[in-house]
């Protein structure tokens, strides 16, 4: 159902099965897809393409132009996946062409209230950003990654898979997959192991990411060393290997 107090413009491509709430405003180059409810007083302006089955709360704008000063009005795009809850007052901004032009956003996440997507930003799939979480221009954020509220995010950093920050971190240097971090700056308080065994890593598994830290953070060796010390083990365990590769993926230097 759509209101007939939303204000939706003819381009728009809207699916069966959407919902609209009054006053919400859908402009031109929009797509969204089946099953999708967008809330009262909602912004969404594109090219943007949302997926299906999305909940859209309230006062949220989303494939707004980014803050960056160098964007000049190029036709950036936004892309949202399926099964996504963007609570109130979140703001989610389209790419630039200094990047690959494109801000990404998976599928099975939760946006609470007011938090902000920055142009070309990738969140993952199955991520939490709490409350007033801010992702700055060209950040990347891995599967299952769970941002505390008020977690403050550098551009161009990348939190690893399954890494977790504390509310208020403030997020300088990458943070490798599993390990959780909390600060300003932030610093590594281990491994995200209980949120490891509700998504089915086995104990041995959860044993070699732990050591694999141990070695990373505790035996005061070089990066390179403990990199070179951990890859037999990543030969044979995936979730070490998913923790080196973070590592070698890292572009500001990893928290330590």
């Amino acid at each position: 159902m759509i209101d007939p107090r939303a204000v939706i413009d003819p381009a728009a491509k809207i699916a069966e099965g959407v919902e609209i709430g009054p006053f919400s405003i859908v402009g031109p180059d929009v797509e969204i897809g089946e099953g999708t409810v967008v809330g009262p007083h909602v912004v969404i302006k594109g090219p943007t393409t949302i997926g299906k089955n999305n909940r859209i709360f309230q006062f949220s704008t989303i494939g707004e132009e980014c803050q960056d000063k160098k964007y000049a009005g190029e036709p950036t795009t936004l892309v949202i996946g399926d099964n996504n809850v963007i609570r109130e007052a979140c703001t989610f901004h389209r790419g630039t062409v200094q990047d690959k032009g494109t801000t990404i956003v998976g599928s099975d996440n939760l946006f609470m209230v007011n938090v902000h997507v920055a142009h070309d930003a990738v969140i993952g799939n199955n991520c939490i950003l709490a409350n007033d979480t801010n992702v700055a221009g060209h950040v990347h954020v891995g599967d299952w990654a769970i941002l505390g509220g008020s977690t403050q995010v550098h551009q161009f950093c990348i939190i690893g898979a399954h890494a977790m920050c504390g509310a208020g971190t403030v997020v300088l240097k990458d943070i490798p997959a599993f390990v959780m971090a909390q600060g300003y700056p932030a610093q590594p308080h281990g491994i995200n192991s209980e949120g490891l065994k509700r998504r089915g890593f086995d104990k041995d598994s959860i044993m070699r990411i732990r050591a694999a830290y141990k070695t990373i953070y505790r035996q005061n060796l070089t990066l390179a060393e403990a990199k070179e010390a951990l890859a037999p083990v990543a030969a044979e365990d995936a979730g070490v290997a998913m923790l080196l590769d973070s590592i070698e993926a890292a572009s500001r230097g990893i928290i330590r």
